[in-house]
């Protein structure tokens, strides 16, 4: 098995955003807290801390899974972890792999006529998107029923 070939996908460009986010998140909210130790220096009630914390935990957990979105390939498939799910496919259920010069990633078109979004592979990424999208096409054509049509 070619190891490049089936290398996981992943983005690059909002990757390291959404790392540099989560810093300036964290760090941001340390300072915040620290600097600013409530009203009149009585320091903040418990539910205000609390409450701040939950805020910025869950926005770095979203930027967590933004950053971590990602396509593992292997010979049986591809497994598309995009922002808010996680399907499989079959290679015999994709027929193709588009990245239209409008489209924000990779859709792979399904044999039942659906689509699905890859966000792995994504139009920010500039030429590497393009390269890895070309790649994912030849993966459908290696493995599946499909043919060569990246547009």
């Amino acid at each position: 098995m070619n190891d490049d070939l089936y290398a996981p996908f992943s983005p690059r460009f909002v990757r390291y955003v959404a790392w540099a986010a989560i810093a300036v998140v964290a760090v941001g909210g340390l300072v915040v807290a620290w600097v600013a130790p409530g009203t009149d220096g009585r320091g903040y009630a418990w539910v205000d801390v609390l409450g701040t914390a939950l805020l910025l935990g869950a926005g770095c957990a979203f930027l967590w899974r933004q950053a971590s979105v990602s396509a593992r390939v292997d010979t049986r498939g591809v497994t598309v972890r995009n922002l808010l799910r996680v399907k499989t496919f079959d290679w015999s259920e994709v027929v193709a792999v588009t990245f239209g010069s409008g489209d924000p990633w990779v859709m792979l078109e399904l044999a039942d006529g659906t689509t699905w979004p890859v966000m792995a592979v994504q139009r920010a990424d500039g030429g590497y998107a393009a390269r890895e999208a070309a790649r994912l096409a030849s993966l459908v054509v290696l493995h599946g029923e499909g043919h060569e049509r990246l547009r």
